[in-house]
């Protein structure tokens, strides 16, 4: 049993980071097409407000939660708390803040509110990148790990997913 579950759990990671993902390059997008004018703006708001909707609601938040439901069924099945597993909770908890900041981003765009530019939406994508990296490496390496490899890791990571978008911004700005 605790093989189906744990896959059943793993399917639904997947499905959810997956929508994570995603559901940020439509709010660029639909901020960039908020830039827009005329009917061209009005068709990619109309189009992206529809894709966002049923992404966010249809597949990303009923995969957060068959996650939050299959995770804690696995951790009952192990029957203890390694301490690899209670850091990897407190990144599956930052991760749960992260969707919800998604979802304040969700309703705003819904309401036609862009607060944040295309830039900004980039930038906060990398946040679910980092969070995967330090949920897999602690779900995978467990006690093997160590700190501070981990924590250099993770730094390295950060600074270079910040390179990556400043490289594809300038080129962007080169491009336009």
């Amino acid at each position: 049993m605790y093989s189906y579950i744990k896959a059943l759990h793993i399917i639904f990671i997947v499905t959810w980071f997956s929508g994570m993902f995603y559901i940020v390059r439509l709010f660029i997008y639909n901020t960039e097409a908020s830039e827009k004018t005329g009917p061209e703006r009005e068709i990619l708001l109309g189009q992206f407000g529809i894709m966002i909707r049923r992404l966010w609601l249809g597949i990303t938040w009923p995969s957060a939660i068959l996650t939050l439901i299959f995770g804690p069924w696995i951790w009952i099945m192990l029957g203890n708390t390694p301490r690899w597993l209670a850091v990897k909770l407190v990144f599956v908890v930052l991760l749960y803040m992260y969707h919800i900041s998604l979802h304040v981003l969700y309703r705003e765009q819904q309401k036609g509110i862009f607060r944040f530019s295309s830039q900004k939406l980039r930038i906060w994508n990398e946040m679910a990148t980092l969070l995967l990296f330090a949920i897999v490496f602690l779900a995978s390496v467990k006690q093997a790990m160590s700190w501070v490899f981990g924590l250099a890791g993770i730094i390295s990571l950060a600074l270079v997913l910040m390179l990556a978008i400043r490289i594809y911004k300038k080129m962007r700005t080169k491009k336009n």
